[in-house]
């Protein structure tokens, strides 16, 4: 029998040599897998203010699990936390020093009764934090939390200041662009209507006495209704943004120009350097608007008989000049009026050239004209378009 014995095993050594090389061949042919790290299993002593925070840490660790938590005091910060995370929880610390299966072990309960127990244990498998080194630990961790809670409570103040921030603006530039659209229907339209009206009334008492003088009438008032039809085309012409992001922005100021001429009668020189393509459609309906109210500043307020406006667009900046030969104004008077300020629309320019981090200025004196000059960096988005559109 022993000899049948050794020869099973001589042939069964040799059945194993001769499978080494299949085995390792077919081991070459498999991607190695390297097996994740054994989480570290974590035990802690003390469920106060410390235990707190080494349970939020680890916690979050997914290198450490946590399996068990000593604190003699039923009810604690560290209890709390410990069951809603499903950690098993002991008043007897005796009980987690005799765990089998525990990596580490901190101390953060300060009694001197758990130290000594600690400094008996002879177990070279197990690393033991406590004392002076486990209370600067858990202070540290501690630290942090409170560091990191604080920081997002200051990101989420300023969050919820800058949606606010974001709102207000918003609501404002809706209110101003109400009060320039009601200003520009009651100045223009509204005028036009009223003075048509007064033409066709005082036409009614002369129709039978003096007819030729009625004709007279009628004919001046047909001028201007259609002058009226020409505004409230250019009210409509205005309420409509949208067209501005599918036309380029030289597209949308040439049509715009066009009518501001006929409507005006003013002398318009524009001209123009660089591609378009590139801006977003909130930099071209920004920058056509602020052109736009310096234009309506030309024309009702200043007097101006001729107008030039200049944009030039390079690759990382964009300028606009308007300048015009009106009566001008005393540019240190009117900003430190309000009243004005806002009802020559310089706060929304200045706000609209603020949003693209840009900014707009005015020269301008008595009787010398004024000029309007905006300057908008373009971002990266702007540059980076190339001529793609959304």
């Amino acid at each position: 029998m022993p000899s049948a014995s050794r020869s099973i095993q001589k042939a069964g050594s040799r059945r194993v040599s001769a499978s080494v090389p299949q085995r390792k061949a077919k081991a070459a042919s498999k991607p190695v897998r390297r097996r994740a790290a054994p989480a570290t299993r974590v035990a802690i002593l003390g469920g106060g203010r410390g235990g707190r925070a080494l349970l939020e840490i680890f916690a979050q660790d997914p290198l450490a699990r946590i399996v068990g938590l000593a604190e003699i005091k039923p009810r604690t910060l560290g209890t709390r936390l410990a069951r809603q995370l499903g950690v098993p929880v002991t008043q007897d610390y005796r009980e987690i020093l005799n765990m089998k299966e525990v990596d580490l072990i901190i101390d953060v309960t300060g009694s001197p009764e758990v130290e000594r127990a600690l400094q008996k244990i002879r177990k070279p498998s197990v690393a033991i934090i406590g004392g002076a080194s486990a209370k600067f630990m858990w202070q540290l961790i501690d630290a942090r939390i409170r560091a990191t809670t604080e920081i997002e409570n200051t990101l989420s103040r300023y969050q919820s200041l800058f949606r606010r921030y974001v709102k207000e603006e918003a609501e404002s530039a809706v209110d101003e662009e109400r009060t320039r659209i009601a200003c520009e229907i009651h100045d223009g339209l509204v005028q036009t209507l009223v003075g048509v009206n007064f033409k066709m009334e005082r036409c009614g008492d002369l129709i039978q006495d003096e007819p030729a003088k009625c004709l007279s009438l009628l004919s001046e008032a047909k001028h201007h209704l259609k002058h009226g039809i020409q505004e409230a085309r250019q009210v409509v012409f205005n309420l409509r943004p949208g067209q501005y992001e599918q036309l380029d922005l030289l597209s949308a100021l040439t049509n715009y120009l066009d009518s501001y001429k006929k409507q005006n009668r003013v002398q318009v020189a524009f001209t123009h350097a660089g591609s378009d393509a590139r801006l977003l459609p909130k930099t071209k309906v920004f920058v056509f608007r602020m052109i736009q109210e310096a234009l309506q500043n030309s024309s009702k307020h200043a007097g101006a008989s001729k107008v030039l406006v200049q944009l030039s667009i390079q690759p990382h900046h964009l300028s606009a000049v308007i300048q015009d030969n009106g009566n001008g104004f005393d540019v240190q008077a009117v900003f430190q009026n309000p009243d004005k300020w806002d009802h020559f629309g310089l706060r929304g320019m200045k706000e609209r050239a603020k949003l693209l981090n840009g900014e707009v200025s005015w020269e301008s004196r008595k009787d010398e004209g004024t000029t309007v000059t905006v300057s908008i960096p373009l971002a990266r988005k702007d540059s980076a378009r190339n001529g793609k559109k959304n």
